[in-house]
């Protein structure tokens, strides 16, 4: 079965070191676009971790997020921006110089200053990058399977849907002859009307001309013929599965293209109002595709 491109996936790793938290989230997108929420000290590594990524989805747009807590004290690295708090600290000594006041810092304060500190985390071992994608692997299983679940439900609408497009298209070529062999007769009679009316015989060679271009005109075998091929391919898709998103959005445009066809060659009430419903069912199916991977 195919997978929807929406999703949600998660998975939560621990270990005496760190505690490692991916999320992963996805909406609709012709091409796979990642947005990464990664620790500073891991941003390098992006272009790896995409090919991790590359492996388990084809398409969507992608946020991803890691949160990285480290256990022990010595894996911590605060670094202080020196030159902002020196800044800061001759301010004031020169602010209490004008006002003649003694003035001696409290540098204890400066633990409360977030913005003057940064926090990163030091690797915790050589093998953190691989801890990491394992944990990336697990939440993009548990993506995969709600998008797999996502789609079966996709999948399994589409192939009502397209049950009802078979049903309608049916009823459209089995009605067609009928409508040609009422339009000849009007055309006959129409035309035997006015040749009389001027007197003059009207010849059955002219007639059957008149009518074989009209039988043309209003034939809608090939078009129903082709229309059958893509409801046929639409079905084998869905059973088949994989990334066959655009394959079908490609199958639903040309479906498009004959039912409009048909809808102008076959002028007749009946028939109308079933080119009608066939196009918007197709619309609706055309929605439905639009979350598909």
């Amino acid at each position: 079965m195919p997978k929807s491109m929406t999703g949600y996936g998660k998975s939560r790793l621990e270990s005496e070191a760190f505690t490692q938290v991916w999320e992963v989230r996805a909406v609709n997108s012709r091409f796979l676009d990642l947005k990464w929420r990664l620790p500073l000290f891991l941003r390098p590594s992006e272009t790896a971790l995409e090919r991790v990524v590359r492996e388990a989805v084809a398409r969507g747009r992608l946020e991803i997020h890691l949160e990285f807590s480290p256990k022990r004290v010595d894996m911590w690295k605060a670094t202080l921006n020196t030159g902002l708090a020196g800044a800061m600290l001759d301010e004031l000594t020169a602010f209490a110089a004008s006002r003649n006041v003694a003035f001696t810092p409290d540098l204890g304060r400066m633990l409360g200053i977030s913005h003057l500190w940064q926090e990163d985390a030091v690797d915790p071992d050589p093998d953190l990058f691989a801890t990491l994608t394992e944990g990336l692997r697990q939440a993009l299983i548990d993506f995969n399977d709600a998008r797999s679940r996502e789609g079966r439900n996709l999948a399994d609408d589409l192939l009502t849907r397209l049950g009802r497009l078979s049903t309608w298209q049916a009823a459209i070529k089995a009605g067609a002859p009928a409508i040609v062999a009422e339009r000849t007769e009007q055309l006959v009679a129409r035309i035997t009307a006015l040749l009389e009316k001027v007197g003059v015989e009207p010849t059955q060679e002219r007639l059957l001309q008149e009518t074989a271009i009209l039988a043309d005109k209003l034939d809608v075998s090939e078009e129903m013929t082709r229309l059958t091929g893509h409801l046929a391919r639409l079905e084998g898709l869905l059973r088949e599965g994989g990334e066959i998103g655009k394959k079908l959005d490609f199958l639903i445009q040309e479906a498009f293209r004959e039912i409009n066809t048909c809808g102008n060659k076959a002028q007749n009430l009946d028939i109308s109002r079933l080119v009608v419903d066939f196009k918007a069912e197709l619309e609706k199916c055309r929605e439905q595709v639009q979350n598909l991977e």
